[in-house]
């Protein structure tokens, strides 16, 4: 095999399984991992890989920017929908409380909360919770703060105090990416800091993301793989995301 058929072979694996590393290639085309390595480097030259530690990824999975709300909403939505009515297996029982992050499959889980249940939700965006705000059975708390544009949520000093005294029954999280190996990220420091601070007011963490978030990693980590407890995701997900997921004790449902 001439060395650019190799390299389009390499971006053509990247670009299906969202990863690659240099063991793997090597051993799969027969080369060497110093081969592998400047293989990668042409790639990445290229503009359609990017190399990362042990390997590489798509050129798209180091995103910095975020889309507006709208144009999110639009995107997997069916899949959004199938996550958001796994989730409510995970909620918690009778006179439970619950942390909704901002996000349009989070957002979708509001829409579904049970009326024979009684809950109190705690949210930093105000979509959210209009969304329950009617219910009879759900005890709504707003979340104040500056409100982000991009995504329509309460962030600063004071919405992280206001979560530094909560602790809640189950924190759904939403996120830009996850990784096994580095965690979960947001492209926004000031968004990054309140998910965190949601992770940490919750008892249970419950991240909600369809399989494009997977083997993703955005510009501020705002919570480790340790953090998680149930990944809620769609059968889009790599085989080997899960595994990799599931080896570090997250409970994996795809919906």
């Amino acid at each position: 095999m001439y060395a650019e058929e190799r390299q389009q072979a390499m971006a053509g694996i990247i670009a299906r399984e969202r990863r690659l590393s240099v063991s793997t290639a090597a051993e799969s085309f027969g080369v060497t991992t110093e081969t592998v390595r400047r293989d990668l480097a042409i790639l990445e030259q290229l503009g359609l890989i990017h190399r990362v530690h042990g390997g590489a990824v798509p050129a798209d999975a180091l995103a910095t920017v975020e889309l507006e709300v709208a144009e999110r909403d639009k995107t997997a939505a069916d899949q959004k929908d199938r996550i958001a009515k796994a989730a409510l297996d995970q909620l918690p029982g009778d006179g439970g409380s619950i942390l909704l992050d901002s996000g349009t499959t989070t957002k979708r889980l509001a829409g579904l909360l049970p009326l024979d249940r009684r809950l109190t939700l705690f949210t930093n965006t105000a979509s959210i919770a209009m969304k329950v705000a009617g219910s009879p059975s759900v005890e709504v708390h707003l979340l104040g703060g500056r409100v982000r544009p991009a995504t329509l949520a309460a962030v600063g000093p004071t919405t992280v105090a206001a979560l530094a005294n909560l602790r809640v029954n189950v924190s759904f999280i939403g996120t830009n990416g996850l990784t096994a190996g580095y965690g979960l990220t947001t492209p926004d420091t000031d968004e990054a800091a309140v998910k965190a601070a949601m992770i940490g007011a919750g008892h249970r963490v419950v991240v909600l993301a369809d399989s494009r978030k997977l083997g993703v990693e955005t510009l501020v980590r705002f919570g480790t793989c340790a953090q998680i407890d149930t990944l809620v995701t769609d059968d889009g997900v790599n085989s080997s995301d899960v595994q990799a997921l599931e080896d570090l004790d997250i409970e994996v449902v795809i919906a």
